[in-house]
């Protein structure tokens, strides 16, 4: 018995490791503190894959929506939010329901209802929120995003700092600018 590496744990025999003589423990602690370093940044690490909705819906929007999926029988359909050209102010909201998944979406779920967005429009809605809105002159959704600059009257189209000036005219049809 007694052959190498076989030493006792925590004994006071010094161990050598090619420079400088440790004592057991002292090694033991240097592992424990790497241990330690390393399971903190691995902690880290998952905090940061792990990162909030691109945009978010409120439930009662998401209710809204689900109920609507219902009523039109859609099962295995997600809701997809985009933006496009066109509208008073340069760029329009858009969603309709989808039941494909297509490369490149940002995929997660909102109280229980899968939302999709394409890449391009996501750099649009980063930080938007959806919700809907009920009121004596009528219920609709609403989209706050933080991206827009100024938008049209009826809230259905928008402008960003970076995308120039509206070209006029044309109107997205709800509110007859």
């Amino acid at each position: 018995m007694g052959g190498f590496g076989m030493a006792k744990p925590f004994s006071k025999a010094p161990f050598h490791d090619g420079h400088v003589r440790h004592s057991r423990m002292e090694v033991y602690r240097k592992i424990l503190r790497r241990t330690s370093v390393m399971a903190t940044m691995e902690h880290s690490l998952i905090e940061l894959t792990i990162a909030p909705p691109m945009l978010t819906v409120s439930d009662l929007a998401a209710n809204r929506l689900l109920t609507m999926m219902r009523e039109k029988q859609l099962d295995g359909y997600s809701l997809r939010v985009f933006v496009s050209g066109g509208g008073c102010s340069g760029m329009q909201y858009g969603m309709t329901f989808d039941d494909e998944t297509r490369e490149g979406d940002t995929e997660f779920s909102a109280s229980g209802l899968r939302v999709l967005v394409d890449p391009i429009s996501a750099n649009y809605l980063a930080g938007a929120s959806i919700d809907y809105v009920d009121s004596l002159m009528g219920g609709g959704f609403k989209i706050d995003n933080p991206n827009a600059v100024s938008s049209c009257g009826c809230g259905h189209s928008f402008r960003t700092a970076s995308g120039g000036q509206s070209s006029g005219g044309g109107g997205c049809g709800s509110c007859g600018g």
